[in-house]
C-alpha cells in the first residue's frame, strides 16, 4: 500500500493534553473503522498548530474520505516515494 504524509492545520493541537489527546485519537480511529481496512494510521507528529500524519492507504481518495469523516482538515498530502534512513547508507 502507498504511504502518505498528511499535513493538517489544527489550531491549538499542540496544546492538547490527556483526555483531549485521547479524544482526538479516538475521533480518527472511529473514522478509520467506518472506512474499512484499506487505510491505516501509522502515527502523527505534532507541532505548533499542525500535525503531520503518516498513513498507508490504497489510494489518496481514502485519505480525503478520512479527513471528511474525522473532521480533521487536510492542508497538503504527500505520497512517499521511498524512506531514506541511516541504514540506507550501509553497504
Amino acid at each position: 500500500m502507498p504511504k502518505y504524509v498528511i499535513e493538517r492545520e489544527v489550531p491549538g493541537v499542540d496544546k492538547l493534553e490527556g483526555r483531549d489527546r485521547q479524544a482526538a485519537a479516538l475521533q480518527s480511529l472511529r473514522a478509520l473503522k467506518e472506512i474499512g481496512t484499506n487505510i491505516q494510521w501509522v502515527h502523527s507528529y505534532i507541532s505548533e498548530n499542525r500535525t503531520h500524519c503518516v498513513y498507508v492507504a490504497d489510494n489518496i481518495d481514502l485519505i480525503y474520505e478520512h479527513a471528511e469523516k474525522s473532521k480533521f482538515p487536510v492542508t497538503k498530502i504527500f505520497e512517499v516515494s521511498y524512506i531514506l534512513e541511516p541504514v540506507s547508507g550501509e553497504a
